[in-house]
């Protein structure tokens, strides 16, 4: 069984992502298994809290989430045309120590989407990625773009998505990326 984690960069209870990355773990491909792990309880990354008390519990935990996982499925939201704060900070606080860096990131499969109420989608934010990702070494999938905009009328006020065009792109979206993991899976 392949397994994927998927970690949404919203905190927002009725957030697009979340709904995105609910809706990709119904959409997964046979053999594939997408568990959604969340930002919440992580501390704002501050050096003096690493050294005098070590790496925070939420953090090791994910560390170790993703360590185990075949790939990783990052749903992004957009703010102020790049990477939400709350999700760099998860990624400053998760590459500490630096020399655990490569267990944990390392040449993992890793695929970016996002959804947002206006009408570009997330692509500045999935751009604004791609720094981060070649410096945490991973493998990101460049097969498919998943940039849902106008995800008010995409998803109902329950969080599931609604449209069917949509829902068609993604597990085709889904199925390219599942397959990319099972061929590059450490």
């Amino acid at each position: 069984m392949t397994k994927i984690i998927g970690i949404t960069g919203s905190l927002r209870s009725g957030s697009f992502n979340t709904a995105l990355l609910r809706t990709a773990a119904g959409l997964m491909p046979s053999g594939v298994t997408l568990e959604i792990a969340t930002l919440k309880g992580i501390p704002l990354y501050d050096g003096d809290v690493e050294v005098n008390e070590g790496i925070p519990e939420a953090i090791l935990v994910l560390q170790e989430k993703i360590a185990a996982a075949d790939g990783l499925l990052l749903a992004t939201p957009e703010y102020n045309n790049s990477i939400p704060g709350v999700f760099k900070n998860a990624i400053d606080w998760l590459s500490r120590p630096p020399s655990g860096i490569a267990r944990i990131f390392g040449d993992c499969p890793v695929a970016v989407i996002g959804a947002s109420p206006g009408g570009f989608g997330t692509v500045l934010s999935q751009n604004a990625w791609l720094p981060v990702l070649r410096t945490l070494g991973v493998r990101p999938w460049f097969g498919g773009r998943l940039l849902v905009s106008r995800a008010q009328h995409v998803f109902n006020e329950s969080g599931e998505m609604v449209d069917e065009a949509v829902r068609k792109q993604f597990q085709d979206f889904l199925t390219g990326f599942a397959e990319f993991v099972q061929a590059n899976s450490n």
